[in-house]
């Protein structure tokens, strides 16, 4: 996912000791691919070794950069969506945008054993610091950052209540298909699978108002009509704006 929103903060994470009061590094370093996977027709996962590694917090990216042969060198921010448990390695999840700069590369031409030059993690605000109970709210790539809270949440405190609810298109676009538990709900706004039996349409106060109000922390990424969106939703559900931490993605990649 495209990251290009973030805000200070002064909570402690919950994850590894190693991570704790630790500076994101702004040193760029060379990040071996290690295993490629398709997500859906425009997405896909890439594991990155790095020898360089600091456990990240849940919410937290890394850029991403790539210099061409005559010198012209294009960034981009990319929201981390591995466990910080993962040590040694980070996954991103890239949507690969038709006018990009960075994403085609990746999903064109990047194969295994590839180099890749990476700096980070950043950010601080879009970040779960083992808050509970907890509701994410993604829409579509939205819900790479989402993902690396909730893969923790299970590895760390399996019984710290967490739901997300997701928004997307199609079955055809439904990103971490095969890891979306229980603790997921999702709302298909185009084409649902046949025979779905749960909601359509986008996101509404009936989805929020299940588990806002009672939330420690509220989290949404997505575009910027999606994030307005959801969040009027909760704040109309009860939820104090100090509360709700925002992310969204822009339009380049």
């Amino acid at each position: 996912m495209r990251r290009s929103e973030a805000k200070p903060s002064r909570a402690a994470v919950e994850a590894p000791d190693s991570a704790v009061e630790q500076r994101a590094p702004g040193r760029w370093q060379i990040a071996t691919v290690t295993s490629i996977r398709t997500e859906t027709p425009t997405v896909k996962s890439f594991r990155l070794e790095l020898p360089m590694w600091m456990a990240h917090c849940p919410g937290q990216h890394y850029d991403v950069r790539l210099t061409a042969p005559d010198g012209y060198r294009a960034q981009r921010s990319y929201s981390v969506a591995s466990s910080p448990l993962d040590q040694g390695e980070i996954e991103l999840t890239i949507d690969r945008l038709a006018d990009g700069e960075v994403s085609p590369y990746f999903h064109d031409v990047v194969v295994e054993g590839d180099e890749v030059e990476v700096r980070g993690p950043f950010a601080s605000y879009f970040v779960w610091r083992g808050e509970r109970p907890a509701l994410l709210v993604g829409g579509g790539s939205g819900v790479v950052p989402l993902m690396s809270m909730l893969r923790h949440r299970r590895r760390t405190s399996p019984d710290s209540p967490m739901r997300l609810v997701y928004s997307v298109r199609s079955a055809a676009d439904v990103i971490y298909a095969d890891e979306l538990g229980e603790e997921a709900v999702l709302t298909f706004t185009r084409e649902p699978p046949h025979g779905w039996s749960g909601h359509r349409g986008r996101i509404d106060a009936a989805l929020i108002a299940d588990g806002a109000p009672q939330a420690a922390a509220v989290f949404i990424c997505g575009s910027n009509g999606f994030v307005e969106s959801a969040s009027r939703l909760a704040l109309e559900a009860g939820v104090a704006p100090d509360r709700i931490r925002t992310e969204r993605f822009g339009p380049t990649g």
